[in-house]
């Protein structure tokens, strides 16, 4: 882990004193702009990549149908994480890396939003439904396909500043 501000407060901040389950009250934060970006890796059988890289999928394209599900999975990730806030998300993006050697496809969510806590939530949840998607839909050609290295690569704004994963 590698930080630009060091927090040397540790804690789990949806914990109360008493350890009890606590949405974090973030009406006394300014708004500021923020940031993350969060990666994960899916990894596919050569035929099953061969396939999607044709496009010969029975169920569609493929990406761009990860790449709608990735961006409405960050607009409903207060739905799916109990203790997440509902944010006003100004940009979610979605892109995709492809390594023919490798026979992955990395998948990179990136959201923004001008609020008072931060989009890491929604990043990694975008993240990992897209990847999920791409599952779905090459399924029927590769049941072992594996989902893996999912993370945050960075988030900037807020009290804490800006972190960046280190690689």
């Amino acid at each position: 882990m590698s930080t630009t501000t060091e927090n040397t407060d540790l804690h789990l901040s949806h914990l109360d004193e008493d350890g009890k389950v606590q949405m974090v009250d973030v009406s006394h934060k300014s708004a500021t702009s923020r940031s993350a970006t969060a990666r994960a890796v899916v990894r596919l059988s050569p035929a099953a990549y061969q396939l999607l890289s044709a496009q010969h999928n029975a169920k569609g394209e493929v990406l761009n149908t990860a790449r709608v599900a990735g961006v409405l999975a960050a607009k409903r990730c207060a739905e799916l994480i109990p203790m997440c806030h509902s944010l006003p998300l100004d940009f979610v993006g979605i892109d995709f890396e492809s390594d023919a050697a490798a026979g992955t496809i990395a998948v990179l969510a990136t959201c923004r939003t001008r609020y008072t806590t931060g989009v890491e939530m929604e990043a990694m949840t975008a993240c990992s439904i897209a990847a999920l998607t791409i599952y779905d839909m090459c399924k029927a050609a590769d049941k072992g396909i594996v989902i893996e290295q999912t993370r945050l690569l960075e988030k900037t704004g807020g009290k804490s500043g800006t972190w960046t994963a280190q690689l």
